[in-house]
């Protein structure tokens, strides 16, 4: 069965099946495998692509949810603030009422006791004096008659025990 060309059903019949074999096997050894670790890749660099997105927004929620807190921080700072500057003030008018305490303590004690030094100066002029009129009188009576002397020197005995 010769056909136009020589070519036979036959071969052609064999040489589509041989084709077909080798379509198969290359189609098993190279194209499965290559196609098989093509989707594995892709598959792998989407969920790297999901866990990212996935990192990415919970990166989102935390940096919110630290701004929130921020907020409330600046908000407690500031309260904190305003309450530590009223008891420091509270504490320095305490101070201040003690140290004007103090000071007014101090001052009346040195009233007082420049009055008793006043007084005492006063009582040790008074002694001075008399001592001096009597020095005074003593000399007047060696000079002087006693009479007059002795009058006088009761005079001044009774103005120095008042």
């Amino acid at each position: 069965m010769r056909t136009l060309l020589n070519i036979d059903w036959q071969q052609i019949l064999l040489h589509l099946f041989n084709f077909l074999i080798l379509t198969l096997g290359l189609y098993l050894l190279l194209y499965k495998p290559v196609r098989d670790f093509m989707e594995k890749r892709e598959q792998y660099y989407h969920d790297l692509d999901q866990q990212a997105k996935e990192k990415n927004r919970y990166a989102e929620e935390l940096g919110l949810s630290y701004k929130e807190r921020l907020s409330s921080v600046d908000v407690e700072i500031e309260e904190k603030r305003t309450i530590a500057a009223q008891e420091s003030k509270q504490a320095a008018a305490l101070y201040l009422q003690s140290v004007e305490k103090r000071a007014t303590k101090i001052i009346s004690d040195a009233r007082k006791a420049a009055e008793k030094e006043r007084a005492q100066i006063l009582k040790d002029a008074q002694e001075d004096i008399v001592l001096m009129a009597i020095h005074a009188t003593e000399k007047l009576l060696a000079q002087s008659d006693s009479e007059s002397l002795d009058l006088f020197l009761d005079v001044a005995t009774k103005g120095a025990s008042k």
